[in-house]
């Protein structure tokens, strides 16, 4: 069983290079909360509101036409907002969900673990990681969306001076249970995404450092990181999505209501809205972050 000191070693490791990863990639993530939360414009809209604030949806036609248009719109600042909650978040989770994989991947099979791990205690090790790390990480989350949610034309304004005003505001206007909203898709969000990308990266790293000519290298981990960001995307987009619906309008009664109008009014496509900045986001995420991980472990553990 590892030690607090390694323990708190490879925290803050994986803090620091979970930290260093969101910053480089937030803009995508704005992005990406901005389609995410795109509604069908209402067919009855004439054209020169189509043009404006009410046809957003319309406008912002991908990932990069989202994000020049925000920067155009609300100037390139904004393309950080939610960056100091994003911090607070990824110091909290990526902390304790890499930190807490190794200990408990070796709970899973019997002690420690060494040598070849089957695919399914890697699983089980990530998912649990996953959910303990968000349960915990759930306020910084939400004020993020939130965040990163104002400022488009059809959300309702909340209009927070910043990540410490929002966890403030919405304690006294909302309560404090309020800060854990969106906990259900955010929870199965997360566990999943977390599967997905430690579960894969373990195997993916692995696999490779068995083949001819690869080795504990940058290209190996490269390779790991963008294959654990593919799988990260394809199956947690859904859940994402409903994950940000939830926090950036609080009128959905819980996650089945949520799931349910999203498809009803949107159709099952809205699912994968924003994947390819999604995918992008989660995908250089992960390449950053993995290889950052490595090269500060190597430097202290």
């Amino acid at each position: 069983m590892a030690t607090a000191s390694a323990f708190a070693a490879v925290f803050f490791s994986s803090a620091f290079a979970a930290c260093f990863a969101e910053v480089c990639t937030i803009p995508l993530d704005t992005a990406k909360v901005r389609l995410q939360l795109q509604r069908k414009a209402p067919q009855s809209l004439p054209p020169a509101a189509a043009a404006t604030g009410a046809g957003w949806a319309a406008s912002a036609g991908g990932t990069l036409a989202t994000i020049l248009s925000i920067a155009r719109d609300e100037g390139v600042a904004a393309l950080w907002k939610g960056i100091i909650p994003g911090l607070h978040r990824q110091f909290l989770y990526g902390g304790l969900r890499v930190g807490l994989y190794e200990p408990v991947k070796a709970f899973f099979v019997g002690g420690t673990a060494v040598g070849d791990v089957s695919l399914i205690s890697k699983i089980l090790a990530a998912l649990t990681t996953g959910v303990i790390a968000i349960v915990v990480a759930n306020p910084t989350d939400l004020v993020k969306v939130r965040l990163q949610a104002d400022g488009k034309a059809n959300t309702v304004k909340r209009n927070y001076s910043g990540a410490l005003n929002a966890y403030a505001t919405i304690i006294r206007q909302e309560g404090i249970g309020a800060l854990w909203t969106g906990l259900g898709p955010n929870v199965a969000r997360n566990a999943i995404i977390n599967a997905a990308e430690l579960a894969s990266y373990d195997e993916f790293k692995q696999m490779f450092l068995k083949l001819p000519g690869f080795t504990d290298n940058v290209f190996t981990h490269l390779l790991a990181g963008l294959g654990a960001g593919f799988f990260a995307v394809c199956i947690g987009s859904p859940v994402d999505v409903v994950k940000s619906r939830m926090m950036g309008d609080s009128t959905y009664r819980s996650t089945l209501d949520c799931f349910a109008k999203t498809l009803k009014n949107d159709g099952p496509g809205a699912f994968y809205k924003g994947f390819i900045a999604n995918f992008c986001r989660i995908g250089s995420w992960n390449v950053i972050m993995f290889l950052t991980l490595e090269q500060v472990r190597r430097l202290f553990l």
